[in-house]
């Protein structure tokens, strides 16, 4: 009876079959020295790396061994190219080893590569080339501009990557929820994590960071780091000089504003006048020198962005040279009140205590009325019952 060919039953095999069974099923076939058997090891390379396609011979006797692409396009016959492209280089040709490097590769490149060994059956292994694609760094999208009480919509986007990068939101070293989306591109997957926020002036400049996650990046993460824009209204306040102004001193005043976007022009003005001829002004500083007493007035400071107007008065008095100013406490209202508001308390306190000693004597007073009466009663008893009447009087002293 005529053996079975070990190459026949090699090419029998169904192609799920993985590839350690296919191998062992070659080995226990191969008994007899002419048996002939070749095997494919599959490859993961990133992409843009050199991937490197093996096919191991058994017992190799010079037949013929053709490697092909996915394609099914013969890249080498025996050694010899096939295919122009020039990414593909035979590297190593023997008896036990036929080995290929293919650089530069792309997702386009992934699929199985057939070894084919052309004996008396021809057979063939599959060495599956799979192409992994970290993301890069993801981008922030912002849908609309975050205004002081209104929400914030930042979408953090990973535009390639296989398998599937994973995005989350950090800020303040906690994670934020968001809705996560994915679509999928000739073999690539572009990832998307959106978040929205409730946004206050508070949180203008706040830090958050978006992270991208993949098994491809080996333990690290892509981060993309962001800072919340908050847009909101100005707000104006008038730094007033120290100390009583004179006739002949100079006034210097610095409007200091705040807003976002900051206000470009600051505007001052004096109220129901003109402002003098020999005022300054330089941007939020606004000055007067040789000050009189026309000069007297209530100064305004402006400001606006596109998302409010804001103001600040100042409220000039000047003195003659000689004038004698009474000057008044700078105790804060709120500690007056404070302080009278305790005194009050104690008052009320002291009261309680004085009534309710009183009430106490009364009632000790009470108490030592009863308690003669109750003697007097005794005297009475006494004489009615015939007693000495003397030593009633030494034991009941009225």
């Amino acid at each position: 009876m005529r053996p079975v060919r070990s190459s026949v039953l090699c090419h029998l095999l169904p192609a799920p079959c993985s590839l350690a069974l296919r191998s062992l099923v070659l080995v226990l076939l191969c008994i007899t020295p002419r048996c002939q058997a070749v095997q494919a090891e599959n490859v993961t390379v990133l992409e843009g790396g050199t991937a490197e396609i093996s096919c191991r011979l058994q017992n190799y006797d010079g037949s013929i061994v053709v490697i092909q692409n996915p394609r099914r396009q013969t890249l080498f016959f025996n050694g010899t190219r096939a295919l122009k492209d020039d990414r593909f280089q035979m590297v190593l040709f023997s008896t036990r080893l036929v080995r290929i490097t293919l650089t530069n590769v792309s997702v386009s490149d992934e699929g199985g590569y057939f070894c084919q060994l052309y004996t008396d059956a021809t057979h063939h292994q599959v060495a599956t080339l799979s192409v992994s694609v970290p993301p890069e760094t993801p981008t922030v999208e912002v849908e609309q501009e975050a205004v002081e009480g209104g929400k914030v919509k930042l979408t953090c986007m990973s535009p390639r990557s296989k398998p599937a990068a994973t995005l989350r939101w950090i800020r303040n070293g906690r994670e934020i929820a968001g809705v996560e989306s994915q679509v999928v591109s000739a073999k690539t997957f572009s990832v998307s994590n959106t978040i929205q926020l409730p946004v206050e002036r508070k949180d203008n400049g706040a830090a958050l960071s978006c992270e991208a996650f993949h098994p491809a990046l080996g333990g690290q993460k892509r981060i993309r780091h962001y800072r919340l824009d908050v847009n909101f209204a100005p707000t104006v306040r008038i730094v007033p000089p120290s100390g009583i102004l004179r006739e002949g001193d100079s006034l210097s005043l610095t409007c200091s504003v705040s807003g976002n976007p900051l206000p470009r022009n600051i505007q001052w003005s004096k109220i129901n006048e003109s402002l003098p001829e020999r005022a300054e002004i330089s941007g939020p500083t606004f000055q007067i020198s040789r000050l009189s007493q026309s000069h007297n007035g209530t100064y305004l400071c402006q400001a606006q962005n596109n998302y409010g107007r804001a103001a600040d008065h100042y409220t000039l008095l000047v003195y003659e040279p000689g004038a004698v100013v009474e000057t008044h406490s700078a105790v804060p209202y709120a500690v007056i009140g404070g302080v009278l508001a305790l005194l009050v308390f104690t008052v009320i306190c002291v009261l309680i205590v004085t009534i309710w000693c009183s009430v106490r004597q009364k009632g000790s007073y009470l108490t030592h009325e009863a308690s003669g009466l109750d003697e007097h009663g005794e005297v009475q008893e006494a004489f009615l019952n015939g007693n000495d009447a003397s030593q009633g009087k030494k034991e009941y002293l009225l």
